[in-house]
């Protein structure tokens, strides 16, 4: 957790002015939700982790002209937004999701101890069968709403900063998150034992 009190904005503007403690924190504040955004729109989290290098290489490169416009979350994922933009012209192909391998998922130590309720065998396979589900419901979605969907679940964007950002009407953003939202509400009630 970082103690900084700095908006985004403040700390972009700290780390164009040299201060590499403050890319530090932004890097810190962001990464899980870029990362998150990132591979669950590629095939390979080979592909997510480069393209999660390329984010944040021309977050460092545009770090001196970096102007507050609009929130450092609008910029950020408006970059992220674009290098897979680059990545599926250069690939020609769809955006696809990988769902994670039981390898990927993170693990928690046991001791001799008794683990909490929520840390027992059966309550780890029951959560890692839930994030298949969802991610598989997510992947489902026409690329438009998934896109749509993870800027606003991993982005925190609003209607309109995603409308900005895939340069559509703010009416066109709100469908898609709609329609989003409803068919995953859909698919995870037919899961549902």
């Amino acid at each position: 957790m970082d103690d900084d009190n700095r908006t985004d904005e403040q700390l972009m503007l700290a780390y164009g002015q040299g201060s590499a403690e403050a890319f530090e924190v932004l890097y810190g504040r962001w990464r899980r939700q870029v990362y998150r955004f990132l591979l669950r729109q590629c095939e390979r989290s080979g592909v997510a982790d480069e393209l999660f290098q390329d984010v944040w290489l021309r977050v460092v490169n545009f770090r001196r002209q970096y102007a507050v416009t609009a929130k450092f979350s609008t910029w950020l994922f408006r970059i992220a937004h674009n290098r897979l933009i680059d990545h599926w012209r250069s690939e020609r192909r769809k955006p696809v999701i990988e769902l994670p391998k039981a390898d990927d998922c993170e693990t928690d130590h046991f001791d001799t101890v008794a683990a909490p309720d929520e840390l027992q065998p059966e309550r780890i396979v029951e959560r890692k069968d839930l994030v298949r589900i969802v991610v598989g419901a997510v992947e489902s979605l026409p690329d438009v709403q998934r896109e749509t969907f993870l800027l606003h679940e991993e982005g925190g964007l609003t209607i309109d900063e995603i409308a900005s950002l895939m340069d559509v009407g703010h009416e066109t953003a709100k469908s898609r998150l709609r329609y989003a939202m409803t068919r995953l509400r859909t698919q995870l009630k037919e899961c549902r034992p």
